[in-house]
């Protein structure tokens, strides 16, 4: 029996992550500025991606009364760069929590860009090609879905629309 252990792990990430920290580059660039560069073409890739996870969690657990939003590539305080995604719903508005969300970010001391949710985090950022992009959704559903349980933990299971509403015919 063949096993596809890439398809349980995400191998390639890891690999290029590890790779990266090798030989001081990140997709076979070296300098801040290039490497900035690499890291928006990066949000670009992911974003059909990102929102597909929210707008997941959206329908099936929101019931779809969420709002997906994207910011875009950002500067941080620190002067690194941030691209956040979010899906905010009533429930979690009206418990003044913060929304479900996957950061791409590239803090101003870091080697190279990561992933995060609003409360858990860092996954490497290392997406080259949409292929690459592609690859990352399981990533995306487990950061969205640890975030999502974060956030009940801080309040309770009545914000998941899901587990109090009956679903829409």
């Amino acid at each position: 029996m063949t096993t596809d252990i890439d398809g349980r792990f995400q191998l390639g990430a890891l690999l290029r992550h590890f790779a990266d920290l090798r030989d001081g580059t990140h997709g076979e660039v070296v300098s801040r500025h290039d490497k900035e560069e690499v890291f928006t073409r990066s949000v670009v890739l992911l974003d059909p991606f990102a929102r597909q996870v929210l707008w997941e969690l959206d329908e099936h657990l929101m019931l779809g009364v969420g709002t997906i939003e994207g910011s875009g590539v950002k500067p941080m305080r620190d002067g690194g760069l941030i691209s956040s995604w979010t899906l905010s719903w009533p429930e979690q508005r009206a418990a003044r929590i913060d929304p479900v969300a996957v950061h791409a970010f590239y803090g101003a001391g870091f080697h190279h860009p990561h992933l995060r949710g609003s409360t858990v985090g860092e996954w490497p950022l290392n997406v080259f090609d949409a292929e690459q992009a592609a690859a990352e959704l399981p990533t995306l559903r487990a950061i969205v879905s640890a975030d999502l349980h974060n956030l009940v933990f801080q309040r309770d299971f009545r914000l998941v629309p899901a587990i109090t509403r009956r679903a829409r015919s």
